[in-house]
């Protein structure tokens, strides 16, 4: 990097900082802090979500798998997310929406206290936070490596960099500011991303490489192939099973996108044209991976090094600055939405549990709340991020792939199914049964049978059994032990009933307190 490419860089930081600082003005209440008062068009709402799930971990794992192995990396991750979130417009969306407008709740897993109980909120909410802080820790390490390898700074000072700038703005404007980031954001990545095509496309065209038949050369042999490796059909039903759950909602953080729009029908809108762009703009981005064993020799093992080392070699000064920015834009964005996801879930959900005074906060105390919440949680993760490369977490896409992975599933299936007329029957004894052991079963399988298997359980099943498990019990349970009370046969008609009424835009009140038995009330 030159004082070019640093000025560029800088000068995002800058722009992202003065987003947050003019989002200020649109935060009031901690209604407008996590979830935009109900007033957010679908199409920025479509934008955020897409921008959310995705992170620097695109740029060094998944660059790795595509150096590896090819188009398998579109295949098993891009593609299931598309079709998973096109599935959850219709199923998830509009309902997640009501929570917001029927319910009058701020955080996801609020409205869990009704359709359960309060042990069940508690169990959800702890394990959501804790699997959040790692997840995220794992994002701050994806950016600092990308970030050393161009400016030669050590991982924790780059940890503490971007953590440091995306504290600013998301603590200031709450959802507002990532929303409107995440559009700069994504405006910022199609330049770069498109930028990155060409420069990939030319070369190939200088080393008399044609764009179709780069495909027959002897360095891409098999890198065509959909499902290879350890990524085969079952690592793709599993994965399309995950992230229908984690990016509809599961993962709390695209929950509140579809929160945050005025009507059911606008939520539905803002999925599809999130599903839209996954299916689309991951192609772009992944075809200069596909071709990076043409360009470059990965000094890493695993290949994640191979994007950023292209880079540097294919793109002048100015645009390398760009392609960088764009590298922290994915990044940033994911952890403010995380960040901000996982402050409403404490503020709503456990503090008032855990203090007799947060069950008193007024609008103004519950915003200072949030805010602190938010630099704790960036804080938290960012000591995380540190030791991403330990024994303990393996790497950085061991972390995302079967951490996340494997653990999202038990704690998504109550939440994201008890929305459903369908599981109506299945209460808080399914609910905490089949999150406890959806847990035991992840440490059974990546642990103790891991070990004791020869070569080790595959990868697939180590991501597939916790949800599965958790899945099988929640439906079992609740036919063995119907638990199906008028009261939550009520929050689940509020939820599954056509139609937006004038409630929609109601106030979020003050968080209910811990032995309340109903998520807010109305106005």
């Amino acid at each position: 990097m030159n004082s070019l490419d640093w000025t560029v860089l800088i000068g995002y930081f800058g722009v992202m900082v003065a987003i947050g600082l003019c989002s200020h003005k649109r935060v009031d209440d901690v209604s407008d802090f996590f979830t935009a008062g109900g007033k957010m068009p679908w199409w920025l709402s479509g934008i955020s979500h897409h921008m959310s799930g995705y992170s620097a971990v695109m740029f060094t794992g998944y660059a790795g798998i595509a150096y590896t192995y090819g188009v398998t990396s579109f295949v098993t991750w891009s593609f299931p997310i598309a079709l998973g979130i096109a599935i959850g417009s219709r199923l998830f969306a509009p309902r997640v929406n009501r929570l917001r407008s029927r319910l009058h709740v701020a955080s996801p897993l609020e409205y869990l206290k009704s359709r359960y109980n309060l042990p069940t909120q508690q169990a959800l909410a702890w394990s959501g936070m804790l699997l959040k802080i790692v997840d995220v820790g794992a994002k701050w390490a994806a950016i600092a490596t990308l970030l050393s390898v161009f400016t030669g700074i050590s991982l924790d000072q780059g940890i503490l960099i971007t953590g440091a700038i995306t504290a600013v703005y998301c603590t200031i404007g709450g959802l507002w500011a990532d929303a409107l980031t995440e559009l700069g954001q994504f405006v910022i990545q199609l330049l770069a991303g498109l930028s990155m095509f060409v420069a990939v496309v030319l070369k190939l065209n200088d080393k008399g490489i044609g764009f179709l038949g780069a495909w027959d050369e002897p360095a891409l042999h098999g890198h065509g192939k959909p499902l290879v490796g350890p990524y085969g059909t079952v690592f793709l039903l599993a994965f399309l099973f995950i992230k229908l759950f984690e990016y509809n909602g599961g993962m709390l953080n695209q929950a509140q996108r579809y929160m945050a729009t005025g009507s059911a029908r606008q939520a539905e809108r803002s999925a599809r044209l999130s599903a839209l762009l996954w299916l689309v703009w991951p192609l772009v981005l992944f075809f200069p991976m596909w071709m990076s064993p043409l360009l470059v020799h990965a000094e890493k093992p695993d290949g994640s090094d191979s994007y950023a080392l292209m880079t540097e070699q294919l793109l002048p000064h100015g645009l390398l600055g760009l392609v960088i920015v764009g590298f922290f834009s994915h990044t940033m964005a994911m952890c403010s939405s995380d960040a901000n996801a996982i402050a409403a879930v404490f503020t709503r959900d456990v503090a008032p549990a855990l203090s007799r005074r947060a069950r008193t906060w007024g609008q103004r105390s519950g915003l200072v709340a949030a805010r602190i919440t938010t630099v704790v949680f960036l804080g938290l993760s960012m000591a995380v991020a540190t030791q991403v490369d330990s024994p303990t977490f393996k790497d950085i896409i061991t972390v995302v792939i079967k951490w996340v992975a494997g653990l999202m599933g038990p704690i998504a299936i109550p939440m994201m199914l008890g929305l459903l007329r369908a599981f109506r029957r299945s209460g808080p004894t399914a609910a905490l049964t089949s999150w406890a052991l959806g847990l035991i079963a992840f440490w059974l399988v990546n642990y103790p049978v891991n070990s004791a298997v020869d070569g080790g359980v595959p990868l697939e099943y180590q991501v597939s059994v916790p949800l599965a498990v958790s899945l099988v019990l929640y439906v079992l349970i609740g036919r063995l032990k119907p638990e199906d009370t008028p009261e939550r046969l009520a929050v689940i008609e509020q939820v599954n009933t056509d139609g937006d009424g004038a409630s929609a835009a109601a106030p979020i009140p003050a968080p209910a307190g811990a032995g309340d038995d109903v998520v807010g009330t109305q106005p």
